[in-house]
């Protein structure tokens, strides 16, 4: 088996936003998914770098374990799912096209739309395209890149109040991500996110984990982005902002999971996922975005979502992991 990540000679230039590389896993990480494997597979880790066609072709591994979410253009995420393809390798994960239709926010936003599943209202703003239709967009806003994950680009003042704040906050995303911005109609209620293992129409639904915006700093907007991830929450102290199992009505959990069900149909999320969902005004769940290349930190205290939901399920690290690459194999006719 081979896990394949990200290069590790990428190089962040001073004038670069500091949450570059927020998406990409940490050598903690890495290792932890290879130790994981290793309880049950012989292990060769793979950069996912331009060698990467010539190693998988000369590995030829059972299987890839992917946890690489490139680097470079839109379809970053779909690199190394389009050589397994190219190859012929069985690999964990959605394929190629999801990946890259998840990844462009609005893409997603508009298929979801067109299955009436809802979604917050949204407009794209690509750098140097007229931003006149900005004029009439409702606020509060949210702004953010469009194809970043990791909270990469969504600060405490990404959530805009004035029409002069969201004409600065777009044209910063264009100079600092050098991509179209993500304009989103800002939904006020409660915030969750649902950890997804397997495949239709058998998913695995994991516990619900809230997001308990009531312990960021006072004054903070409800916002769970860069801040809140990687800088006021400290893991040798971590706050409790993921709340998990979510303390939620029966009916609302199963509206959400019912959701969720849909969207991952829809959009043909493969083995494991992570969606993200926030609650209007009056209390009805909108998806904000899937993830189906969901961070995996390992330590209970650096907050990852998916990991701690599968900690409410029962299932230790190790056994997440294990557990997503049998549902991959099962799912390519090599485990009965």
């Amino acid at each position: 088996m081979s896990v394949v990540r990200r290069p590790d000679e990428l190089v962040v230039d001073d004038d670069e936003p500091p949450d570059l590389l927020a998406e990409y896993d940490t050598e903690e990480t890495i290792s932890a998914v290879a130790a994981a494997l290793s309880r049950r597979y012989r292990v060769t880790r793979v950069e996912g770098d331009t060698r990467a066609y010539a190693r998988l072709r000369k590995l030829h591994p059972d299987l890839v374990f992917n946890i690489s979410e490139g680097f470079t253009g839109p379809n970053r995420e779909s690199h190394v799912p389009v050589l397994c393809e190219i190859l012929g390798l069985p690999y964990t994960g959605s394929d190629a096209l999801t990946l890259g239709i998840c990844l462009d926010k609005a893409r997603a936003k508009e298929i979801l739309a067109y299955h009436q599943i809802p979604t917050a209202r949204f407009e794209v703003v690509a750098p140097g395209a007229s931003a006149a239709m900005l004029a009439s967009f409702r606020l509060p806003a949210m702004v953010k890149p469009l194809r970043e994950g990791s909270s990469m680009g969504i600060r405490n003042d990404s959530l805009v109040r004035t029409r002069t704040q969201l004409r600065a906050h777009v044209r910063e995303i264009h100079l600092a991500y050098h991509q179209p911005a993500l304009v989103e109609e800002f939904l006020p209620g409660r915030e969750f996110t649902v950890g997804v293992l397997g495949n239709a129409p058998a998913y695995e639904i994991l516990p619900l984990v809230e997001i308990n915006h009531s312990v960021l700093p006072k004054g903070a907007n409800h916002v769970y982005g860069y801040e809140a991830k990687w800088v006021w929450d400290d893991p040798a102290k971590p706050l409790p902002i993921l709340v998990c199992p979510a303390k939620i009505s029966i009916a609302l959990n199963k509206r959400i999971r019912a959701l969720v069900g849909r969207a991952l149909d829809v959009l043909g999320i493969r083995d494991w996922a992570r969606v993200d969902l926030r609650l209007d005004a009056e209390g009805n769940p909108n998806l904000l975005e899937l993830n189906p290349l969901p961070g995996i930190l390992p330590d209970p205290g650096e907050n990852s979502a998916l990991p701690a939901a599968a900690r409410a399920a029962g299932y230790c690290y190790d056994e997440l992991i294990l557990k997503v690459a049998a549902i991959a194999l099962r799912r390519h006719g090599l485990l009965k």
